[in-house]
């Protein structure tokens, strides 16, 4: 079978890490350093832009997590006219497979590096499936000013019109912007800037997947930041919570509405242990069955905070609107959808169990 020489490039890279291991090499040296540009790091995490197809046509069926960090920046030479660029592994997953523990690590990695002086900017590359609760999380925990860039693909390195290479590229040209600090953690795919906040995956099979209801902060276009709105919410150096006094998370799981939902699907999830809160991703404004309703009341009668998300990709959810959350006890989602409240909710709930103060926290957040 022929392999043409930029799938071979590629895949010269997937037997330098095992899938799913934490990388204990070096880091990649950056070559030629020019003392007058900015340093940025690239944490690999794996997914699409790290991944390879069986052709140039296989833009949707693909192995992700393939290709090593040191072959995604020697890939992209341009990455040099930005920056001075060096790479680290820190894992090699498909993003779906992403858990607490990963979150944890590399938030931890990511405050490490802010914290030094020859860093100017961090990217951190990250399959798409759960790129936007990543981003969040560092987002919420990391105490820094300096940019820190959330960048995927939508298709391998090996398909025609792959979108890696660009949004890379992208990443660190934004990453390396003074313009770009305190501006929270940011996300750069399809040339725009969107706040690691708002954004979320919003169509699984075309390069313009992330969207947010807000509209992006800015756009990149051949290296060059313009930028058009601000972010309200508290993050970064602003928040609270700090990843460097996180040791571990609370458990929090989602619940999923629907038509003939049976209460059945509460109560398995209510016998998770160790559970401290449920996200209802209810639908319209939040909505509860009635039978649903019981089953939840009778978690909050346990100690297990019930936060009312909605599955409608926008919009938000109104406090006291379809049930009484005054008297129930009950927390409102505001604008975050379920899989970036359960993010909120957990790191909220390393400070507090107090359902009003989970409140405070989500109309700040």
């Amino acid at each position: 079978m022929y392999l043409s020489p930029r799938f071979r490039a590629w895949m010269a890279g997937a037997s330098l890490l095992a899938l799913g291991s934490l990388a204990s090499a070096q880091p990649a040296p950056a070559a030629d350093v020019d003392p007058a540009k900015p340093n940025v790091v690239i944490l690999a995490t794996g997914g699409t832009i790290a991944g390879a197809g069986a052709s140039t046509v296989n833009s949707a069926s693909y192995a992700a997590a393939k290709v090593a960090v040191d072959k995604l920046i020697l890939g992209l030479p341009e990455l040099r006219n930005l920056a001075n660029v060096r790479g680290e592994q820190t894992f090699q997953i498909a993003s779906e497979s992403f858990t607490n523990d990963a979150l944890l690590t590399l938030a931890r990695r990511v405050s490490a590096l802010a914290k030094q002086p020859d860093v100017n900017g961090i990217v951190v590359t990250h399959g798409t499936d759960t790129l936007e609760e990543t981003a969040y999380f560092l987002h919420l925990t990391v105490h820094t000013d300096k940019p820190i860039v959330v960048v995927g693909s939508m298709r391998p390195g090996t398909a025609l019109s792959a979108d890696g290479a660009l949004n890379l590229y992208d990443a660190v040209s934004v990453a390396a912007s003074q313009d770009a600090r305190g501006k929270g953690v940011l996300v750069t795919m399809n040339d725009e800037i969107q706040s690691g906040r708002d954004v979320a995956k919003l169509v699984n099979i075309k390069t313009e997947a992330f969207k947010s209801q807000w509209g992006p902060l800015g756009m990149v276009v051949e290296g060059k930041n313009y930028w058009f709105r601000s972010l309200a919410k508290r993050h970064t150096n602003q928040s609270e919570f700090d990843i460097d006094q996180i040791q571990a998370l609370p458990v929090v799981e989602i619940a999923y509405a629907y038509g003939n939902v049976p209460r059945a699907s509460i109560d398995a999830i209510g016998a998770t242990p160790g559970l401290q809160a449920i996200i209802h991703a209810g639908t319209g404004n939040g909505s509860v069955a009635d039978r649903v309703v019981p089953a939840l009341q009778e978690l909050r009668a346990k100690g297990v905070n019930v936060i009312r998300s909605s599955r409608v990709p926008a919009g938000f959810v109104l406090r006291n609107a379809e049930q009484p959350d005054d008297k129930y006890d009950w927390v409102v989602a505001h604008d975050l959808n379920p899989q970036k409240a359960r993010i909120l909710a957990m790191v909220a709930m390393t400070k507090t169990r107090d359902p009003k103060e989970l409140q405070r926290i989500f109309w700040t957040y």
